[in-house]
């Protein structure tokens, strides 16, 4: 009778730390944080409680699965959160009875390290746990060896998860047991002899990952980030796993720096790179099991591998307003401006197009903008324009040519604008300081602002960066300031100042030099200071420039009012015509035009083409 392919026993901790085993190089790593391990220290210690260890019930911890390796160690596949984590506590609790001069028991040191004899018969110093990936250093020998460790900015994520485990442990064990040494030494007792797990052994690493998948179906066990790292695994030889870990450390990095959820990633890489525009993170898995296939892991991991590091390299840089190679992307680096940190939503398109010719991809990124703010001021729900841009990331994978991209922007994204055009005047004829993030207000104004001079001037290194108005020494003015002095609301007039102050059209951008001793005061005032800014809509408050009537400049001003008084009936003006110029700065159709218009018009009849890197599109 052959012996079993797969041994299934349980173990308690003591049991289990009588064998060595090894973590390999190929897997992900320590990933669990102070959460997490005062989580499984709270539990163990919650369930056995004031009761004499004894009598405490048995507790149970989960599964690990292993296969043995030639020199007699374990090899882990799957479990080396658990037993990291369990080692650092075993080496705590050692620390901890040290200090309060309980010098550990041998039985104790040997749950840590012991000596060994090899199938050479020669003898060996182990430690019951050997973490052979790169990014552990030594860390794990140094705890074991109570060395202390300097953590430094170049310390690897690993490294400082695992003294971060070790540090929780401990602080948990003196918060909790304090100088009573007896008490944690039953605290020890019931996890090493209470506390169990359940191993599971195969004969060889296939197997094991099969295992794995198993246990973890669905992603019930672990995340599908982790389960893909499996299936491609399962899918690779095994001279292939030290390049193929090689790669999936590299794609971990990336996502770590650029400081994203990787299964956001990677929900938004199927999106952008396959047919389906509806998958919840829960449901990842299981569609890349389903889809082996056309998902192209099964055949090639290693090179699906390097496509994803590809991918989350193009991700990280559009994270940063960045081009997918790295470069300056004005309208990528306007979207930053306008979503902050929490934005996300549009990277499945820019993911999906981000082969496109260079002149494509700036045309993208320029509606993208557009489309992007339309959505944002009239509040459309989130989980509907994600929908719309997993459902157009398809078309715009499959553009070879300007023609077809073309035909995307008139007939979704114009058509999703003409949808949201009312609702965007209405938005634009209520904003306030007061309804919308400081920081978006300035990318409203600043794009007000940008707009004119862009006509006026053309472009230059000034015009054609957003970033110049946002971050170039300008701050929000209030024309009839938030604390307008006497003087001023007198001058001002009769109106709800209180509702009036905050409105889009009281608001302009001033220099942050200009002369502060006037900003509460009348607009009589202020004027002066509004016809010596830099900026060309600024100095139209107070100024209208007295230069030729053909000229660009003109054109540029020509719907635009200055103002030698400064009411409410001037400032309802000036919110009817920023309300207009946003139409056209973000492009927003007239109902009345049917699709096919050369230029997207706006309801005033002004077109406006949009400039990029390569020139007009």
């Amino acid at each position: 009778m052959s012996a079993p392919s797969v041994q299934s026993d349980d173990f308690t901790i003591k049991n289990a730390f009588a064998a060595f085993y090894v973590v390999p190089d190929y897997q992900r790593d320590y990933v669990w944080e102070s959460e997490q391990v005062e989580q499984l220290l709270t539990d163990v210690s919650a369930e056995l409680g004031s009761t004499n260890p004894e009598d405490a019930a048995e507790y149970f911890i989960g599964s690990i699965v292993v296969c043995p390796r030639a020199d007699g160690t374990l090899e882990l596949i799957d479990g080396q959160q658990r037993m990291t984590t369990l080692f650092t506590i075993v080496c705590a609790i050692r620390d901890r009875l040290a200090a309060l001069n309980q010098p550990p028991s041998e039985a104790h040191r040997a749950l840590i390290a012991a000596t060994d004899v090899d199938v050479r018969g020669e003898t060996k110093y182990r430690y019951r746990l050997d973490l052979q990936y790169k990014d552990s250093g030594d860390v794990l020998v140094q705890i074991a060896e109570r060395k202390p460790i300097a953590i430094t900015s170049q310390s690897t994520r690993s490294v400082v998860n695992i003294c971060g485990a070790y540090s929780t442990a401990l602080s948990f064990l003196v918060q909790t047991y304090g100088e009573d040494a007896m008490r944690l030494r039953e605290f020890f007792g019931y996890l090493i002899n209470r506390v169990k797990l359940i191993r599971v052994q195969t004969e060889n690493v296939a197997k094991a990952l099969k295992i794995f998948e198993t246990i973890n179906d669905r992603g019930k066990g672990l995340d599908a980030m982790d389960l893909l790292k499996n299936l491609l695994f399962m899918k690779a030889q095994p001279t292939e796993f030290a390049e193929l870990s090689y790669t999936w450390k590299k794609l971990q990095d990336v996502l770590y720096v650029a400081g994203e959820k990787p299964l956001r990633f990677l929900r938004y890489f199927i999106f952008a790179s396959y047919d389906i525009d509806e998958l919840r993170e829960d449901e990842i898995y299981a569609w890349l099991v389903k889809n082996a296939a056309s998902a192209g892991y099964a055949s090639n991991p290693r090179a699906f591998a390097e496509g994803l590091v590809e991918a989350a390299t193009a991700y990280a840089h559009f994270l940063k307003g960045k081009a997918a190679d790295g470069s300056d992307n004005r309208f990528l680096a306007n979207i930053s401006l306008l979503g902050g940190k929490s934005a996300k939503q549009h990277l499945i398109l820019l993911l999906a197009g981000r082969q496109l010719e260079p002149a494509m991809f700036d045309r993208l990124c320029a509606e993208v903008e557009c489309l992007f703010f339309s959505y944002v001021i009239t509040r459309e729900p989130t989980r509907n324009f994600e929908r719309n841009f997993a459902r157009w990331a398809n078309e715009i994978r499959k553009s070879t040519d300007s023609d077809t991209l073309n035909r995307l922007f008139e007939f979704a994204f114009r058509k999703e604008k003409l949808t949201l055009s009312a609702r965007f005047d209405l938005a634009m004829q209520e904003l306030t300081d007061e309804s919308i993030q400081n920081y978006r207000l300035m990318y409203v104004l600043a794009k007000l602002v940008q707009s004119v001079e862009l006509d006026a001037y053309g472009e230059t290194e000034i015009t054609r960066w957003l970033r110049n108005y946002v971050n170039g020494g300008y701050e929000i003015e209030h024309i009839l300031a938030t604390h307008a002095n006497e003087t001023a609301k007198r001058e001002f007039g009769e109106g709800d100042l209180p509702k009036l102050i905050h409105q889009l059209g009281n608001l302009t951008l001033l220099e942050k030099s200009a002369n502060s001793s006037i900003r509460n005061g009348p607009y009589s005032l202020k004027k002066g200071e509004y016809i010596k800014s830099n900026l060309l809509l600024t100095q139209l408050l107070a100024h209208r420039p007295s230069v030729g009537a053909a000229t660009k400049v003109n054109k540029a001003v020509a719907n635009l009012n200055a103002y030698a008084e400064w009411n409410a009936n001037k400032l309802a003006i000036r919110q009817e015509e920023l309300r207009k110029l946003a139409r056209k700065v973000w492009r927003i159709p007239d109902v009345s035009l049917s699709p096919g218009t050369t230029d997207l018009q706006t309801s005033e009849g002004q077109s406006h083409s949009i400039a990029t890197d390569s020139g007009q599109v």
